[in-house]
């Protein structure tokens, strides 16, 4: 599906129904097809159907368009972040894992609001509201983090959660950007990005010494089957 308008379309001018939205789903379009750095102003406001001047009425630059795209993806991210972490239940590591996938999931299904995320260029703190979505997104990592930092034995030396935060954050960014959004020219892997994930996130936590193991079944559930060779339980 293409977010942009036809081309043949002539431009409106300043009338549009809906500019400001117009203008954010053009950029879009752009987005997915040449890339954040692929597109000018002008492209943008040609793509939507209005003169070159009409996107001034909205943003100062293509930048501030940038970064609006970039928040709305932010907020985005933080409620499928939320979803999947779904306050740690029913067991911390389990429940992280799906955080892991989450955050692979929306770089697959959303590339255009994730490259204006993370490789736009367009300094988060210069918007304080596209700062606090970030903010908020990362927030839900480091929570996790936390909860896993609670799970150390006794004795076991372990970084700040801050750091392990920072920590799985790079690896699930850098698994999405070279194996898990789908490039055609993308390097390929014997397994899935989720399973390359997940046993870097296993040999991370085990290597720190905490326990890795799902909370048993209640009284009377199924057993369930041994994991397999990249923590995956194994097919039945």
């Amino acid at each position: 599906m293409s977010w942009r308008k036809d081309h043949g379309r002539p431009e409106r001018g300043y009338h549009h129904g809906n500019l400001k939205e117009a203008l954010l789903q053009a950029a879009l379009g752009l987005i997915a097809e040449k890339g954040a750095a692929g597109f000018t102003f002008a492209d943008a406001a040609r793509s939507a159907g209005v003169s070159p001047a009409a996107p001034y009425r909205h943003f100062r630059d293509r930048d501030e368009l940038l970064s609006s795209i970039a928040q709305r993806g932010f907020e985005q991210f933080e409620a499928v972040l939320t979803k999947a972490w779904d306050d740690g239940r029913p067991d911390t590591v389990s429940a992280f894992e799906r955080v892991g996938r989450a955050y692979l999931a929306f770089a697959r299904n959303q590339p255009a609001y994730y490259s204006a995320m993370f490789e736009s260029g367009v300094p988060i703190g210069v918007n304080p509201m596209l700062s606090a979505a970030s903010e908020r997104a990362f927030g839900i990592i480091r929570a996790a983090a936390e909860r896993l930092a609670a799970l150390t034995p006794p004795g076991v030396a372990r970084p700040p959660a801050l750091m392990m935060a920072l920590h799985i954050w790079s690896m699930s960014h850098g698994i999405a950007s070279l194996f898990g959004r789908g490039d055609a020219a993308r390097r390929k892997l014997p397994m899935s990005a989720e399973d390359l994930l997940e046993a870097g996130v296993l040999i991370y936590l085990r290597g720190l010494g905490f326990p890795t193991e799902r909370r048993p079944p209640e009284t009377g559930a199924p057993a369930q089957p041994p994991p397999g060779p990249w923590g995956h339980k194994s097919a039945t």
